[in-house]
């Protein structure tokens, strides 16, 4: 029996190859730092097998591969050893360990160039809206100078062919162009206040428009709304309609021009306003038309017309939930209201707020409308400095404190509505800045308002031409 058994594992001989600590020393730094260096030691070790390209010609019978690897001084026996059994494996760990600290290297320098990417980002985001906001703010701001200076000015007149709907218009005694182009505009007929007047002005037309009733399209061109208003199929027989605003002398005209009750006798039946219901504290009738479309059968008398409206007043009223002892505080104040404002329903609101915070803090209330409507004039929202100083003009809220003696207007139902609810808000002060349009500001102090004012004056100076201005 042999004295050891036979070694047959086959990881014996590697095991034996695998590097002695107790040889470690000195010649440790002999070990390659590179997969390159441990081949190149291995090469040169004396068991590495032999390349496949040996020199067999070689008088010493090395190859020619083993004879490049060689140092030019031979090396100790044990320093050869050590090297051919340290060098691959401490290669191995110190390249791994320099690969290891390369890719951690790339990921930081990727991470922080992924931070740095939204950084930029980021700011690029925040320019941009701010410069969007900017702009926004400078276009809200300054929109119509800078049309004007581009040339970029919008169209002042629908594109025809696409009218649409029907409304009515009323043309009363003593209307012209100027006056029948607002009402085309508030009709919804024409896209802006003066298109209409502008087209007659443009084309020197000056036709004959006869009182009545007409029946329209809205979003028509100018050219094709004076079509309608001269074609005698438009006119439509006893139909009246009071707009919002209209006051009681105007609406007796356009009631006279739809039917055969005249003025007078429209006026001689108003003289004596209570038999229709209208408390004896108002004034006059005025503020108990309501503005409505009405249609009338052929021989009707001033009586049924007044009772007629005065009726729809009330009916408006009660679904409103207004009580009757409060009908004439309600509707003075929205007479007031209606027309002081423009198209927009909130700005009525507020409107309301800033006249009865005026009469709260004892506030004269200094409404040019309530001055025009005591010395009769119409047609203009300007009065001067001698109607403003008028003291027997009992409507000049310049000189009398309080809301005025009654309703200067027939109000519509959103200004009623404005009058029973109006905003929350601190304005002391409203001034239109843009006549056209009807934008409003409002204002909490004095010298905010006198900023407004100067705002609207320059309007009016760049818009001189414009009726609305004079």
């Amino acid at each position: 029996m042999p004295e050891s058994p036979p070694n047959d594992d086959q990881f014996a001989d590697l095991f034996r190859k695998l590097p002695d600590p107790n040889q470690r020393g000195a010649d440790a730094t002999a070990a390659p730092v590179s997969r390159r260096e441990a081949r190149a030691a291995a090469h040169s070790a004396p068991d590495a097998p032999q390349s496949f390209t040996e020199d067999t010609d070689d008088a010493e019978g090395t190859s020619g591969t083993e004879a490049a690897a060689s140092p030019p001084s031979a090396a100790a026996p044990s320093t050869v050893a050590a090297a051919r059994d340290d060098a691959p494996l401490a290669a191995l760990f110190v390249d791994d360990e320099h690969e290891r600290e390369r890719v951690a290297r790339q990921r930081r320098d990727r991470r922080k160039s992924r931070i740095a990417g939204w950084v930029i980002f980021g700011v690029i985001l925040a320019i941009l809206g701010g410069l969007t906001a900017g702009g926004f703010a400078v276009w809200n701001t300054y929109e119509d100078k800078i049309r004007a200076f581009m040339g970029w000015e919008e169209p002042q007149d629908y594109e025809a062919g696409i009218a649409e709907g029907e409304v009515v218009v009323t043309i009363i005694e003593g209307d012209n162009g100027s006056s029948i182009s607002q009402s085309l505009y508030e009709a919804g007929v024409t896209k802006t206040p003066t298109a209409f007047y502008d087209y007659l002005i443009d084309t020197a037309q000056n036709p004959t428009f006869l009182p009545g009733a007409y029946s329209i399209q809205q979003k028509m061109t100018s050219e094709a709304a004076l079509a309608a208003l001269l074609d005698p199929a438009s006119k439509l027989a006893n139909q009246v309609v009071v707009t919002e605003g209209m006051t009681a002398e105007r609406a007796y005209e356009a009631i006279a021009a739809s039917t055969d009750v005249t003025v007078e006798e429209l006026e001689a039946a108003a003289a004596d306003y209570t038999r229709f219901g209208v408390p004896a504290e108002a004034p006059s009738i005025e503020g108990y038309l309501f503005p409505a479309t009405y249609t009338f059968d052929p021989g009707v008398t001033a009586d049924q017309v007044l009772q007629r409206l005065v009726d729809e007043t009330f009916a408006r009223l009660d679904a409103l939930g207004v009580a009757e002892s409060d009908r004439f505080s309600v509707l003075t104040l929205a007479g007031l209201v209606q027309k002081e404002s423009g198209p927009s329903v909130e700005d009525m609101h507020k409107i309301a707020r800033v006249f009865l915070n005026r009469v709260d803090d004892g506030m004269l209330l200094q409404s040019d409308a309530t001055v025009a409507y005591g010395a009769g004039i119409e047609g203009t929202v300007w009065t001067t400095d001698e109607e403003r100083a008028d003291e027997s003009n009992l409507y000049n809220t310049y000189v009398h404190e309080g809301l005025p003696p009654g309703p200067i207007s027939n109000p519509g139902e959103d200004a009623i509505e404005a009058a029973i609810s109006p905003a929350d808000g601190t304005w002391l002060y409203f001034v239109a800045v843009n006549l056209q349009t009807g934008e409003t500001l409002f204002s909490d102090t004095y010298e905010q308002h006198l900023a407004a004012v100067a705002q609207m004056q320059e309007w009016c100076r760049v818009e001189a031409n414009k009726p609305y201005c004079a």
